[in-house]
C-alpha cells in the first residue's frame, strides 16, 4: 500500500531537488557544528589562493544559508521556477547555470569585498528568474517580459545597493541576473 503511494510520485527535476537537499544538508550541518561548516564550506571570503578549499568556496557559498528563514526564501523560488527550467533546458543545462553563477558570484564577491562572507543561493534565484523570461522566446525577439523582469528585478537590486545598507549582497542578484540572462538568450539562439 506504502509502495503503492510513493510509486505515484515522480522525481521531476533531478538538479533542482539534489540541489535543494544539498542546501538543507549544508543548512542542518551549519546547525549542528554551530557555524563551522558555514564559515568553512559554504561561504566564500578572501583567503589564501593557496588553500584548496579557497576554490571549492567559490562554488559551495551557493549551498550555505545563515538560517532557516534565508533558506526558505531562496529554496521555495527555486522550486517554483526551476523544475520548469530543467524540463524545457534540460538538466545539464540548469546544472551549467547553477555552477557559472556560482563561480562567477564568487569569484566576484572574493576580489572585491575582502572582508566580507558571502553565502547563499540568491545569486541562482536571479538567475533563474531571469532565465525563466526566455522560456517564450520566438523568432529571436527578447520577450517583453523579459524587459520587465530585468528592469523590476534588477532596477530593485540597484536602487537596494545604492539607498539601502543592509546584509544583501545586491551585485550577488545582479550578476546571477546577468547569468540567467545570458545564458537564457544563449540556449534559445542556439536551438533556432
Amino acid at each position: 500500500m506504502i509502495k503503492e503511494k510513493f510509486s505515484k510520485i515522480s522525481i521531476n527535476s533531478p538538479v533542482i531537488l539534489g540541489f535543494t537537499a544539498i542546501c538543507l544538508i549544508a543548512l542542518i550541518l551549519d546547525f549542528v557544528t554551530v557555524g563551522f561548516t558555514n564559515n568553512l564550506l559554504f561561504s566564500v571570503y578572501r583567503s589564501s589562493l593557496l588553500n584548496p578549499l579557497t576554490y571549492f568556496r567559490f562554488i559551495g557559498h551557493i549551498f550555505g544559508h545563515s538560517g532557516w528563514q534565508h533558506f526558505m526564501g531562496n529554496i521555495m523560488l527555486i522550486l517554483i521556477v526551476g523544475p520548469l527550467l530543467e524540463e524545457k533546458y534540460g538538466s545539464k543545462n540548469t546544472i551549467y547555470v547553477i555552477i557559472s553563477t556560482a563561480v562567477i558570484t564568487g569569484i566576484v564577491h572574493f576580489m572585491l569585498f575582502p572582508g566580507v562572507r558571502l553565502l547563499g543561493a540568491s545569486g541562482v534565484v536571479f538567475a533563474l528568474i531571469l532565465l525563466s523570461s526566455f522560456v517564450r522566446l520566438k523568432d529571436g525577439k527578447i520577450p517583453l517580459t523579459f524587459i520587465l523582469v530585468a528592469l523590476i528585478y534588477i532596477g530593485q537590486q540597484i536602487f537596494e545597493g545604492i539607498f539601502i545598507n543592509d546584509n544583501i549582497s545586491n551585485l550577488t542578484h545582479i550578476i546571477g541576473g546577468v547569468v540567467g540572462a545570458a545564458t537564457g538568450y544563449a540556449l534559445n539562439k542556439r536551438k533556432r
